[in-house]
Order: structure tokens, then sequence, then C-alpha cells
């Protein structure tokens, strides 16, 4: 007679979900447009009661349970341009699947500020952070939050042709009281959004969230 147990499904074993956020390490870069993705994982720090201040591989992290998993939260130590390095790294310490277990969070100039979309693949599209990522893992296919960080343009500005991009001197320097009212309100939904991913899955939260957005 066969092993009875045998015929019992087995419960799928799942490490820990790595949410990790660009950005450049130091008190002269916390309040940039090019850190909104370590505050979103600072936010995301506080609402779960957690500390982001354990050094792992290359990344200050913090460890926390979301929907029921396990989740790891991130902030490369390794400034923007090399990201990948601590990404990669993370990846393979806790043997995670870039597609399906890991989320990507960083500041967005083609996105206006107020806004953000997931998105499951693609290009860098000139963002170092993500180039390096890209670079460090092999492929396109991870998922990102991009959190829009382009300045406030009034939309005949923009129809006209004008971008929102203010480039490397605006990405660097402090963020005006009224950028940082508006940046504080997306957080919590930026926050809401990775729930939603490590809930359901890429697919509902993008239902959700992009078509809020647009």
């Amino acid at each position: 007679m066969a092993d009875a147990s045998q015929s019992v499904p087995q419960p799928i074993r799942r490490g820990p979900f790595l949410l990790v956020g660009l950005g450049n390490p130091g008190p002269d870069y916390l309040w940039t447009p090019h850190n909104a993705g370590f505050m979103a994982i600072d936010r995301i720090a506080v609402q779960e009661g957690v500390v982001v201040q354990n050094r792992r591989c290359r990344a200050m992290t913090a460890t926390c349970r979301i929907a029921g998993r396990e989740v790891i939260l991130a902030k490369p130590e390794t400034y923007m341009n090399l990201s990948g390095a601590s990404v990669s790294a993370l990846v393979q310490e806790f043997e995670a699947d870039p597609q399906q277990d890991l989320l990507i969070m960083y500041d967005e100039l083609d996105l206006a500020l107020g806004t953000f979309k997931i998105r499951e693949r693609g290009s860098p599209a000139g963002h170092n952070g993500a180039r390096s990522v890209t670079s460090a893992l092999g492929s396109q296919e991870w998922l990102r939050l991009r959190i829009g960080v382009g300045q406030d343009l009034p939309p005949e500005a923009i129809a006209a042709g004008a971008s929102r991009r203010g480039g490397k001197d605006y990405l660097l320097s402090p963020m005006s009281k009224r950028d940082l009212t508006v940046m504080d309100e997306v957080l919590d939904r930026v926050a809401t959004a990775a729930r939603r991913i490590i809930h359901d899955g890429p697919g509902p939260a993008m239902n959700e969230f992009n078509r809020k957005e647009q």
C-alpha cells in the first residue's frame, strides 16, 4: 500500500518578501526627491512598528510581517548608482525570486509629484538605481513601484511639450515644505499598495492603484 502521506499536497514553502527602497544614505540626502524610495520604506516601517537599523547585505534592514508573510524592509547603503549590488545580495541571501518575492520602490521624474505607478517589468528609463538593479539581476523582469517626483506644471504646459524633469540638481536638493506635504500624503497610498501587492500579487494592485493614479 502506498504511503498515504505521499498523496497529501505539501504546502509551498515561501521565503521572505523583499521590499526595497532606493536612495542615497546620509543626512544630506534625507529629504531630497531622489530618496522617495527610502521615504516609502520608512513610512511602512513606522506603520509596522519596526526600525530600519540592522545592517545586512550592504543595506539597512528591518523585519516585519505583512499579510501573514515575513517581509524584509531594506534601504541599500551603496548609494543610488550601485543599488543593484545590495539588491542582488538580498536576493541571494534569502533565495528570493525577483519576479515574485521582490518589490523595488524608487523616484520617477516622468510622473507628477503625488502620483505613483506599479509595473512588473521594463527598462530603467534613465534611472541610475533601476539600471544598477537590472544589471545586477541580469533581467528587467522585476516588480517596481515608481513614485512621482516630477515638478508640478499646469496641464497646458505639459500638453505643449514641457517636461517635468528638473535634472540632477533638482533630484538632490531638499524638497520644499509644500512638496513634502504632497509626498507625505502619497506615501500612505504607496504603503497601502505595497501591502496589496504582498497580499494579492501585482495584478490586482495594478488594477486598483494604476487606475486611481491615472
